[in-house]
């Protein structure tokens, strides 16, 4: 399972780089189409109560299924590459805190994730065809 959960870990990583930042909202305007709105804030004349808004919409968001969509950036395979080698970074480092720290159980998994991660890293790469590509 130490392998499942690093090479999970390493593929959001990889997804979150993906996504495209959202630009900051000027002072006063409502927030953008999946910005978190705390509960108690007043946004376009509405109270947000509990997990919902009062009233039918939020003013500067897009109704529908998958109104709120976004493209994504592309990430190339060597940046995809640099952010799996990270994870592996940070896994080594933690698991070196963890056996300092009197917890080589976690420690030990760690490693796991990161022989897993650097494992997908080194097998060659598959020759499938990509979206565009002709089959």
């Amino acid at each position: 399972m130490a392998a499942v959960s690093g090479l999970r870990s390493a593929l959001a990583a990889i997804a979150n780089a993906e996504a495209v930042p959202l630009p900051a909202a000027p002072s006063g305007q409502p927030p953008a189409v999946g910005q978190h709105v705390a509960v108690g804030q007043h946004v376009a004349g509405s109270h947000v109560a509990g997990s919902h808004v009062a009233g039918s919409h939020v003013a500067g968001s897009t109704a529908g299924l998958g109104g709120g969509e976004a493209s994504r950036r592309a990430v190339t395979e060597d940046e995809a590459t640099a952010i799996a080698a990270a994870e592996v970074t940070e896994r080594r480092a933690a698991a070196r805190e963890y056996e300092a720290a009197g917890q080589g159980g976690r420690a030990e998994r760690l490693l796991r994730e990161a022989q897993a991660i650097e494992s997908a890293l080194s097998e060659p790469a598959l020759d499938m065809p990509t979206r565009g590509d002709d089959a």
